[in-house]
């Protein structure tokens, strides 16, 4: 049995969910197992996931946990993959899935596998695969535990929609009151989060200030994009840390990332390489961002910027 942990957002089902069902559901079929989930907290259409593959979803649906707490998670998520025997437990390798990998390992006496970007079946046996070398190589891992814990990186499979809804059990069961409480949440609204994001528009020291930056947001709203920057643009305080992409920072892998004004450093492509498409704006044809772009444009960003999202705009009147 393998128990998906679905996580949601003001009451709605997350898209690392439906990832994490696709894949799981591949995975269960091949393995002649079954699939299920795990809805933790308030969640309108707990049953959507049954469109990615998942046969039943068990939903918690207590008030208390609406908020995250990672030692009330665990103990909900533990109690049912022991009820029913659950082999595999996976979670999105976001920051809920990292705060609970480990605890989860640990309790439910599994091994924990972190940061995988895949899973295949080789002679009956789960291989689970892992980017290394900051990624530039793909290592598959196998473990001879009889219960394994892994989180898997956002945006790493596709996945479509197909037809029916999930059954779902909702659960009332009693929750100890956590050693941990709630004084205050501060959440960042209004963008798809970076682990999250399909398009991501990123800058960095040659915008050359703060100031600046109006030309970066822009280029972002009229894609629907989430922003980004490098690593000496958030230590500088132009931009906010939780933008930060890069091996010290977040890692992502949207469909499209446009840097603007980045050199390339080897710290900052190791967190953004595994991009589909990466779009490179850079006045210095020697930078080294070049080698690792699809598409590169070597002009002042200043020009270059502003004509690309005129003509974004006139594309979006147009169609």
């Amino acid at each position: 049995m393998i128990l998906v942990f679905a996580e949601t957002k003001d009451g709605k089902l997350k898209k690392n969910a439906f990832e994490l069902s696709s894949l799981a559901s591949k995975i269960a079929a091949e393995l002649s197992t079954q699939a299920v989930a795990v809805v933790v907290g308030a969640c309108d259409q707990p049953q959507e996931i049954g469109k990615y593959g998942i046969s039943k979803v068990f939903h918690y649906d207590n008030s208390s946990l609406n908020d995250f707490d990672d030692y009330a998670y665990r103990d909900v998520i533990i109690g049912l993959a022991e009820e029913i025997g659950a082999h595999l437990i996976l979670l999105s390798h976001t920051a809920i899935g990292k705060a609970l990998c480990g605890r989860l390992s640990v309790r439910y006496k599994a091994d924990c596998i972190s940061a995988i970007n895949g899973l295949s079946v080789e002679s009956g046996q789960i291989k689970y695969i892992k980017p290394v070398f900051s990624g530039k190589a793909f290592a598959h891992y196998s473990s001879s535990a009889e219960r394994v814990v892994a989180s898997l990186i956002p945006n790493s499979v596709s996945f479509s929609a197909g037809e029916g809804n999930a059954e779902v059990e909702n659960r009332s069961d009693a929750v100890e009151r956590s050693a941990v409480e709630i004084i205050k949440r501060d959440v960042i609204s209004g963008t798809v989060p970076l682990p999250e994001a399909e398009l991501v528009v990123s800058a960095g020291r040659g915008m050359k200030g703060p100031e600046n930056w109006g030309i970066v947001d822009e280029l972002a709203d009229i894609l629907g994009a989430t922003t980004a920057c490098s690593r000496p643009v958030s230590d500088t305080g132009w931009r906010p840390h939780h933008e930060h992409v890069g091996q010290t920072g977040i890692a992502i892998r949207p469909n499209l990332y446009i840097a603007i004004g980045i050199s390339g450093a080897i710290q900052h492509l190791a967190g953004v390489n595994n991009s589909k498409v990466i779009v490179v704006i850079n006045k210095d044809a020697e930078a080294p961002f070049f080698k690792a772009a699809d598409y590169g444009v070597c002009g002042d960003l200043f020009e270059v910027v502003p004509k690309l999202t005129e003509a974004f705009k006139r594309f979006k009147a147009e169609n």
